[in-house]
């Protein structure tokens, strides 16, 4: 650890046009991959935090929902490979570090790098940004 926050990514494909199994087995080979990745400390499925009554606990996940533990020297490589990996496909960000967290739309390559930009203004609002 080299002290620098953990951010911590939620994010899902938004593509209407996928249905439930298509976006768990996106889900389940990205998981794999990101798992591998060096930049990231620590990935899972999304826990559903409203699961329906009756459900097992620990075994009720969102539907093609992933998370993901970066820290901020990493954030750039992860969103990388995630546009490399998601392509344009419209997807839905949140982004916590500490108690502040903020939600994110991106419908493009393009934009979904601008969310470090957004994770970096967060951290400054905090007090804790480091340029870098």
């Amino acid at each position: 650890m080299t002290g620098e926050p953990t951010i911590k990514f939620t994010f899902a494909v938004d593509d209407p046009e996928f249905d439930d199994e298509r976006r768990q087995k996106i889900a389940s080979k990205l998981l794999w991959e990101i798992r591998d990745l060096d930049e990231v400390e620590k990935a899972d499925r999304a826990e559903d935090l409203n699961p329906e009554a009756g459900s097992k606990p620990g075994f009720a996940t969102l539907i093609g929902v992933l998370t993901a533990e970066v820290n901020l020297k990493n954030v750039k490589g992860f969103l990388s490979f995630l546009g490399d990996r998601l392509g344009d496909k419209p997807m839905k960000i949140s982004v916590k570090v500490g108690d502040k967290e903020v939600n994110i739309e991106a419908k493009s390559q393009r934009e979904l790098l601008e969310s470090e930009r957004i994770v970096k203004d967060l951290l400054a609002a905090m007090g804790d940004g480091k340029n870098g």
